[in-house]
């Protein structure tokens, strides 16, 4: 079974994406990035936020999920992305290099596919 973590920018998933639904629904309709599960089992086991800019806090936040739940016996086996970090983060490039480098499971860049062309359409 799959278990997958979300890790989005910390300012959007606290001041505007309000419960992160966005990623959720993507993931239980299998679409966007989540589409690769549509025949798997799999589980969101979190969501982490990076930690606030410029990512310096996403390692011990890494860590600490970890320690959280490994009295459960969760641990995730692939890592999204949330468009909030991989296409809007002034950081990305260093946060996304520290997750891959220090989680030792596969970083996926991309979650939901539901960004608005315009917002006023």
């Amino acid at each position: 079974m799959e278990k997958i973590l979300i890790i989005g920018c910390k300012r959007t998933m606290d001041d505007i994406c309000i419960g992160c639904s966005r990623c959720i629904v993507a993931f239980n309709r299998r679409d966007g990035e989540f589409s690769r599960y549509k025949n798997v089992d799999a589980q969101i086991i979190g969501l982490l936020n990076c930690g606030d800019c410029p990512g310096a806090g996403i390692v011990p936040r890494l860590a600490l999920f970890n320690l959280w739940n490994k009295t459960l016996g969760e641990k995730p086996t692939k890592i999204h992305i949330g468009p909030c970090l991989a296409d809007h983060c002034l950081h990305k490039e260093i946060i996304i290099n520290k997750i891959k480098a220090k989680s030792g499971v596969e970083v996926i860049l991309g979650t939901h596919p539901y960004l608005p062309e315009n917002i006023f359409a």
